[in-house]
Protein backbone atom coordinates (compact mmCIF):
# COMPACT_ATOMS: atom_id res chain seq x y z
CA UNK A 1 0.00 0.00 0.00
CA UNK A 2 2.65 2.21 0.86
CA UNK A 3 4.45 1.99 -2.53
CA UNK A 4 1.23 2.30 -4.48
CA UNK A 5 1.28 6.12 -2.52
CA UNK A 6 4.35 6.39 -2.81
CA UNK A 7 4.22 5.86 -6.81
CA UNK A 8 0.80 8.10 -6.75
CA UNK A 9 2.70 11.11 -4.96
CA UNK A 10 5.47 10.92 -7.45
CA UNK A 11 2.77 10.76 -10.65
CA UNK A 12 1.35 13.66 -8.72
CA UNK A 13 4.64 15.96 -9.07
CA UNK A 14 5.36 15.06 -12.63
CA UNK A 15 3.41 17.63 -14.92
CA UNK A 16 0.47 16.98 -16.93
CA UNK A 17 1.12 17.54 -20.86
CA UNK A 18 -1.91 17.81 -23.14
CA UNK A 19 -1.53 18.02 -26.91
CA UNK A 20 -4.07 19.11 -29.71
CA UNK A 21 -3.88 20.02 -33.16
CA UNK A 22 -6.39 23.06 -33.38
CA UNK A 23 -9.09 23.27 -36.13
CA UNK A 24 -11.23 25.72 -38.12
CA UNK A 25 -14.09 25.42 -35.66
CA UNK A 26 -11.49 26.84 -33.07
CA UNK A 27 -10.59 30.25 -34.82
CA UNK A 28 -12.32 32.83 -36.14
CA UNK A 29 -12.89 34.25 -39.92
CA UNK A 30 -9.54 35.54 -39.63
CA UNK A 31 -7.59 31.94 -38.68
CA UNK A 32 -6.97 33.43 -35.33
CA UNK A 33 -7.54 30.73 -32.84
CA UNK A 34 -9.82 32.19 -29.62
CA UNK A 35 -8.40 32.81 -26.53
CA UNK A 36 -11.24 30.90 -24.56
CA UNK A 37 -10.20 27.69 -26.34
CA UNK A 38 -6.68 28.32 -25.00
CA UNK A 39 -8.63 29.07 -21.80
CA UNK A 40 -9.98 26.26 -21.71
CA UNK A 41 -7.16 23.68 -22.28
CA UNK A 42 -4.87 25.95 -19.63
CA UNK A 43 -8.22 25.01 -17.16
CA UNK A 44 -8.02 21.13 -18.28
CA UNK A 45 -4.47 20.38 -17.79
CA UNK A 46 -4.51 22.21 -14.43
CA UNK A 47 -8.04 20.42 -13.14
CA UNK A 48 -6.00 17.42 -13.85
CA UNK A 49 -2.77 17.71 -11.99
CA UNK A 50 -4.80 19.49 -9.14
CA UNK A 51 -7.83 16.73 -8.81
CA UNK A 52 -4.93 13.87 -9.30
CA UNK A 53 -2.65 15.35 -6.28
CA UNK A 54 -5.55 15.96 -4.22
CA UNK A 55 -6.46 12.27 -4.24
CA UNK A 56 -3.10 10.83 -3.22
CA UNK A 57 -3.77 10.36 0.58
CA UNK A 58 -7.22 11.05 1.06
CA UNK A 59 -10.29 8.67 2.01
CA UNK A 60 -12.59 11.42 0.58
CA UNK A 61 -12.97 11.55 -2.92
CA UNK A 62 -12.60 14.79 -4.22
CA UNK A 63 -12.22 16.97 -7.47
CA UNK A 64 -10.33 20.24 -7.75
CA UNK A 65 -12.14 23.43 -9.07
CA UNK A 66 -11.02 26.28 -10.00
CA UNK A 67 -10.70 29.18 -8.09
CA UNK A 68 -9.06 31.96 -9.54
CA UNK A 69 -7.09 32.59 -12.68
CA UNK A 70 -3.62 35.40 -12.60
CA UNK A 71 -3.19 37.28 -14.83
CA UNK A 72 -2.30 35.52 -18.70
CA UNK A 73 -0.86 37.22 -21.21
CA UNK A 74 -0.84 35.93 -24.95
CA UNK A 75 2.07 36.43 -26.49
CA UNK A 76 1.88 34.72 -29.52
CA UNK A 77 -1.13 34.04 -31.66
CA UNK A 78 -2.28 30.49 -32.41
CA UNK A 79 -3.21 29.47 -36.15
CA UNK A 80 -5.54 26.62 -37.44
CA UNK A 81 -3.26 23.57 -37.95
CA UNK A 82 -0.97 24.51 -35.56
CA UNK A 83 -0.16 22.06 -32.36
CA UNK A 84 -1.07 23.49 -28.92
CA UNK A 85 1.11 21.74 -26.13
CA UNK A 86 -0.08 22.91 -22.62
CA UNK A 87 2.20 21.81 -19.61
CA UNK A 88 1.10 22.01 -15.90
CA UNK A 89 2.71 21.48 -12.99
CA UNK A 90 2.21 22.15 -9.14
CA UNK A 91 3.91 24.58 -7.38
CA UNK A 92 2.58 25.40 -4.02
CA UNK A 93 0.26 23.70 -1.66
CA UNK A 94 -2.16 25.64 1.15
CA UNK A 95 -4.37 23.60 3.40
CA UNK A 96 -7.38 23.81 1.19
CA UNK A 97 -5.70 25.32 -2.19
CA UNK A 98 -3.48 24.31 -5.08
CA UNK A 99 -1.35 26.62 -7.27
CA UNK A 100 -0.44 25.05 -10.60
CA UNK A 101 1.89 26.76 -13.24
CA UNK A 102 0.63 26.29 -16.66
CA UNK A 103 2.73 26.80 -20.31
CA UNK A 104 1.61 27.36 -23.73
CA UNK A 105 3.73 26.20 -26.13
CA UNK A 106 2.63 26.30 -30.35
CA UNK A 107 4.30 23.87 -32.72
CA UNK A 108 4.21 24.14 -36.44
CA UNK A 109 4.20 20.70 -37.48
CA UNK A 110 5.44 20.85 -40.86
CA UNK A 111 8.64 23.19 -40.15
CA UNK A 112 8.87 21.63 -36.49
CA UNK A 113 8.91 25.29 -35.29
CA UNK A 114 8.11 25.74 -31.80
CA UNK A 115 7.11 29.25 -29.58
CA UNK A 116 5.77 29.99 -26.50
CA UNK A 117 2.17 31.37 -26.58
CA UNK A 118 1.05 31.44 -23.07
CA UNK A 119 2.04 31.11 -19.43
CA UNK A 120 -0.83 31.07 -16.67
CA UNK A 121 -0.95 30.43 -12.59
CA UNK A 122 -4.27 28.66 -11.32
CA UNK A 123 -5.57 27.85 -8.15
CA UNK A 124 -7.53 25.01 -7.16
CA UNK A 125 -9.78 24.11 -4.56
CA UNK A 126 -10.80 20.22 -4.14
CA UNK A 127 -14.47 19.82 -2.98
CA UNK A 128 -15.53 16.63 -1.52
CA UNK A 129 -17.12 14.09 -4.42
CA UNK A 130 -19.94 13.06 -1.63
CA UNK A 131 -20.60 16.30 -0.30
CA UNK A 132 -19.68 19.17 -2.38
CA UNK A 133 -20.12 21.94 0.14
CA UNK A 134 -17.03 20.31 1.86
CA UNK A 135 -13.59 21.27 1.34
CA UNK A 136 -10.76 18.34 1.18
CA UNK A 137 -7.67 18.98 3.31
CA UNK A 138 -4.50 19.02 0.08
CA UNK A 139 -2.04 17.20 0.43
CA UNK A 140 1.02 19.10 1.13
CA UNK A 141 3.66 18.81 -1.95
CA UNK A 142 7.73 18.67 -0.68
CA UNK A 143 9.68 21.54 -1.60
CA UNK A 144 13.31 22.16 -2.97
CA UNK A 145 13.87 24.91 -0.52
CA UNK A 146 12.56 26.90 2.45
CA UNK A 147 12.82 29.81 -0.64
CA UNK A 148 10.17 28.13 -2.64
CA UNK A 149 7.92 27.73 -0.11
CA UNK A 150 7.98 30.83 1.69
CA UNK A 151 7.63 32.43 -2.05
CA UNK A 152 4.84 29.99 -2.82
CA UNK A 153 2.96 31.29 0.56
CA UNK A 154 3.36 35.22 -0.32
CA UNK A 155 1.61 34.10 -3.41
CA UNK A 156 -1.57 32.47 -1.36
CA UNK A 157 -1.67 35.44 0.28
CA UNK A 158 -1.57 38.25 -1.92
CA UNK A 159 -4.22 36.07 -4.10
CA UNK A 160 -6.40 35.94 -1.05
CA UNK A 161 -6.57 39.49 -0.76
CA UNK A 162 -7.29 40.01 -4.45
CA UNK A 163 -9.87 37.62 -4.34
CA UNK A 164 -11.77 39.52 -1.06
CA UNK A 165 -11.24 42.96 -2.47
CA UNK A 166 -13.20 41.74 -5.98
CA UNK A 167 -15.31 40.42 -4.43
CA UNK A 168 -16.61 43.78 -2.52
CA UNK A 169 -16.64 45.02 -5.87
CA UNK A 170 -19.56 42.80 -7.31
CA UNK A 171 -22.28 44.41 -6.89
CA UNK A 172 -22.44 46.50 -10.40
CA UNK A 173 -24.51 45.59 -12.96
CA UNK A 174 -25.08 46.18 -16.61
CA UNK A 175 -28.45 46.74 -17.91
CA UNK A 176 -29.65 46.83 -21.93
CA UNK A 177 -29.18 50.45 -23.49
CA UNK A 178 -31.47 50.65 -26.60
CA UNK A 179 -30.72 53.06 -29.58
CA UNK A 180 -27.33 54.61 -28.79
CA UNK A 181 -24.88 55.94 -30.97
CA UNK A 182 -21.09 54.34 -31.81
CA UNK A 183 -18.16 54.10 -29.85
CA UNK A 184 -20.35 54.10 -26.94
CA UNK A 185 -20.38 51.77 -23.61
CA UNK A 186 -24.15 51.06 -24.25
CA UNK A 187 -23.57 50.02 -28.56
CA UNK A 188 -21.09 47.53 -27.80
CA UNK A 189 -21.78 46.02 -24.34
CA UNK A 190 -23.27 42.47 -25.37
CA UNK A 191 -24.88 39.40 -23.62
CA UNK A 192 -24.94 35.45 -24.13
CA UNK A 193 -27.26 33.27 -22.15
CA UNK A 194 -26.48 29.47 -21.85
CA UNK A 195 -27.75 26.20 -19.74
CA UNK A 196 -25.50 24.40 -18.09
CA UNK A 197 -25.40 20.92 -19.38
CA UNK A 198 -23.67 17.67 -18.65
CA UNK A 199 -20.90 17.82 -20.95
CA UNK A 200 -20.34 21.50 -19.43
CA UNK A 201 -19.60 19.74 -15.77
CA UNK A 202 -17.09 18.20 -14.33
CA UNK A 203 -17.89 14.71 -12.36
CA UNK A 204 -19.35 16.91 -9.21
CA UNK A 205 -21.61 18.39 -11.25
CA UNK A 206 -20.28 21.68 -11.20
CA UNK A 207 -19.47 23.81 -14.54
CA UNK A 208 -15.60 23.21 -15.78
CA UNK A 209 -13.83 26.71 -15.24
CA UNK A 210 -12.54 26.41 -18.29
CA UNK A 211 -15.74 26.13 -19.73
CA UNK A 212 -17.00 29.63 -18.07
CA UNK A 213 -13.85 31.15 -19.32
CA UNK A 214 -14.61 30.31 -23.18
CA UNK A 215 -17.98 32.16 -23.11
CA UNK A 216 -16.46 34.76 -21.68
CA UNK A 217 -13.82 35.01 -23.73
CA UNK A 218 -16.67 34.71 -26.60
CA UNK A 219 -18.76 37.90 -25.02
CA UNK A 220 -15.36 39.81 -24.80
CA UNK A 221 -14.59 39.24 -28.09
CA UNK A 222 -18.09 40.62 -29.40
CA UNK A 223 -17.69 43.90 -27.73
CA UNK A 224 -14.50 44.15 -29.12
CA UNK A 225 -15.57 43.38 -32.37
CA UNK A 226 -18.44 45.76 -32.24
CA UNK A 227 -16.50 49.04 -30.85
CA UNK A 228 -13.88 48.24 -34.00
CA UNK A 229 -15.49 46.48 -36.39
CA UNK A 230 -12.40 44.86 -37.21
CA UNK A 231 -10.46 41.70 -37.06
CA UNK A 232 -9.46 41.31 -32.91
CA UNK A 233 -7.64 39.47 -30.92
CA UNK A 234 -7.36 38.47 -27.55
CA UNK A 235 -3.85 40.31 -25.90
CA UNK A 236 -4.47 39.35 -22.10
CA UNK A 237 -6.83 38.60 -19.53
CA UNK A 238 -6.80 39.96 -15.95
CA UNK A 239 -6.82 37.94 -12.61
CA UNK A 240 -10.31 36.02 -12.54
CA UNK A 241 -11.77 35.64 -9.80
CA UNK A 242 -14.94 32.56 -9.38
CA UNK A 243 -17.01 33.49 -6.02
CA UNK A 244 -19.59 30.86 -6.36
CA UNK A 245 -19.94 27.00 -7.72
CA UNK A 246 -22.38 27.13 -11.05
CA UNK A 247 -24.76 23.82 -10.91
CA UNK A 248 -25.73 21.31 -13.82
CA UNK A 249 -29.11 22.83 -14.69
CA UNK A 250 -28.49 26.53 -14.12
CA UNK A 251 -28.87 29.60 -16.72
CA UNK A 252 -25.67 31.49 -16.74
CA UNK A 253 -25.85 35.11 -18.31
CA UNK A 254 -22.28 36.66 -19.82
CA UNK A 255 -22.42 39.97 -19.90
CA UNK A 256 -19.94 42.44 -21.43
CA UNK A 257 -18.90 45.95 -21.65
CA UNK A 258 -16.49 48.37 -22.84
CA UNK A 259 -14.80 50.20 -19.86
CA UNK A 260 -11.25 51.97 -21.42
CA UNK A 261 -9.67 52.53 -24.66
CA UNK A 262 -6.11 53.34 -25.78
CA UNK A 263 -4.69 53.76 -29.15
CA UNK A 264 -3.63 50.32 -29.52
CA UNK A 265 -5.97 47.91 -26.94
CA UNK A 266 -9.10 48.27 -25.32
CA UNK A 267 -9.94 46.96 -21.82
CA UNK A 268 -13.49 44.58 -22.16
CA UNK A 269 -15.23 44.01 -18.30
CA UNK A 270 -17.14 40.55 -18.21
CA UNK A 271 -19.65 39.47 -15.80
CA UNK A 272 -20.69 35.54 -15.44
CA UNK A 273 -23.96 36.09 -13.47
CA UNK A 274 -26.28 32.56 -12.41
CA UNK A 275 -29.83 31.94 -11.79
CA UNK A 276 -30.57 28.47 -10.02
CA UNK A 277 -33.59 27.71 -12.37
CA UNK A 278 -34.79 24.64 -11.14
CA UNK A 279 -34.78 25.36 -7.44
CA UNK A 280 -35.43 27.50 -5.39
CA UNK A 281 -35.57 31.50 -6.94
CA UNK A 282 -32.62 33.27 -5.87
CA UNK A 283 -31.53 36.93 -7.13
CA UNK A 284 -28.98 36.58 -9.65
CA UNK A 285 -25.40 36.98 -8.52
CA UNK A 286 -21.63 37.21 -9.90
CA UNK A 287 -20.19 34.39 -10.11
CA UNK A 288 -17.41 34.88 -12.19
CA UNK A 289 -15.76 38.45 -12.73
CA UNK A 290 -12.57 39.29 -14.87
CA UNK A 291 -11.13 42.14 -17.45
CA UNK A 292 -10.05 41.36 -20.74
CA UNK A 293 -7.84 43.25 -22.91
CA UNK A 294 -7.67 42.98 -26.74
CA UNK A 295 -6.33 44.79 -29.80
CA UNK A 296 -7.17 45.07 -33.63
CA UNK A 297 -5.49 43.70 -36.49
CA UNK A 298 -5.21 43.95 -40.24
CA UNK A 299 -5.40 41.28 -42.71
CA UNK A 300 -1.25 41.39 -42.08
CA UNK A 301 -1.67 41.25 -38.14
CA UNK A 302 -0.63 44.55 -37.98
CA UNK A 303 -2.28 46.62 -35.14
CA UNK A 304 -5.15 49.29 -35.64
CA UNK A 305 -5.80 52.01 -33.81
CA UNK A 306 -8.46 51.94 -31.26
CA UNK A 307 -11.68 54.19 -31.43
CA UNK A 308 -11.52 56.05 -28.56
CA UNK A 309 -14.47 55.13 -26.17
CA UNK A 310 -17.26 58.13 -25.44
CA UNK A 311 -17.97 58.03 -21.96
CA UNK A 312 -21.22 59.46 -20.97
CA UNK A 313 -22.35 58.66 -17.15
CA UNK A 314 -20.17 59.34 -13.98
CA UNK A 315 -20.02 55.75 -13.52
CA UNK A 316 -18.44 55.69 -17.12
CA UNK A 317 -16.04 57.97 -16.60
CA UNK A 318 -15.05 56.35 -13.33
CA UNK A 319 -14.50 53.08 -14.97
CA UNK A 320 -12.86 54.47 -17.52
CA UNK A 321 -10.29 56.29 -15.13
CA UNK A 322 -9.48 52.86 -13.48
CA UNK A 323 -8.77 51.36 -16.47
CA UNK A 324 -6.73 53.77 -17.35
CA UNK A 325 -5.07 53.19 -13.76
CA UNK A 326 -4.97 49.27 -14.45
CA UNK A 327 -2.92 50.13 -17.90
CA UNK A 328 -0.41 51.83 -16.46
CA UNK A 329 0.18 49.44 -14.00
CA UNK A 330 0.46 46.72 -15.96
CA UNK A 331 2.93 48.86 -18.28
CA UNK A 332 5.00 49.98 -15.16
CA UNK A 333 5.54 45.70 -14.04
CA UNK A 334 6.08 44.86 -17.38
CA UNK A 335 9.01 47.59 -17.45
CA UNK A 336 10.42 46.17 -14.15
CA UNK A 337 10.54 42.44 -15.53
CA UNK A 338 10.27 42.10 -19.75
CA UNK A 339 10.37 45.44 -21.72
CA UNK A 340 7.34 46.07 -23.91
CA UNK A 341 7.99 47.85 -27.18
CA UNK A 342 5.69 48.28 -29.93
CA UNK A 343 7.61 46.42 -33.45
CA UNK A 344 6.00 46.16 -36.51
CA UNK A 345 2.06 47.28 -34.94
CA UNK A 346 2.11 44.49 -32.88
CA UNK A 347 2.76 44.81 -29.04
CA UNK A 348 6.04 42.49 -28.81
CA UNK A 349 8.20 41.34 -25.57
CA UNK A 350 11.59 42.98 -25.97
CA UNK A 351 13.46 39.81 -24.56
CA UNK A 352 11.57 37.29 -26.52
CA UNK A 353 11.06 39.26 -29.64
CA UNK A 354 8.00 37.32 -29.73
CA UNK A 355 4.19 38.97 -30.42
CA UNK A 356 1.94 39.97 -28.01
CA UNK A 357 -1.22 39.23 -29.93
CA UNK A 358 -3.82 37.19 -28.11
CA UNK A 359 -6.33 34.60 -30.07
CA UNK A 360 -9.23 35.41 -30.04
Amino acid sequence: MEGAVSQRLQSSRSPVQISRILRPDDANLAGNVHGGMILKMIEEAGAIISTRHCNIKNEDCCVAVLARVERTDFLSPMSIGEVAHVSAEITYTSKHSVEVQVNVMAENIIHGAKRMTNRATLWYVPLSVENVNKVVKVPPMQYSSLEQEEEGRKRYEAQKLDRIETKQRCEDMIFPVINVEPYTVGYSQSSLIHLVGPSDCTLNDFVQGGVTMKLMDEVAGIVAARHCKTNIVTASVDAINFHQKIEKGSVITVSGRMTFTSNKSMEIEVFVDVDHVFKNPKEAAHAVTAFFTYVSLDKDGKALPIPTLKVETEDEKKRFEEGRSRSIQEFDNSRKGTVLESGAGVFKLASSRQEKGGER
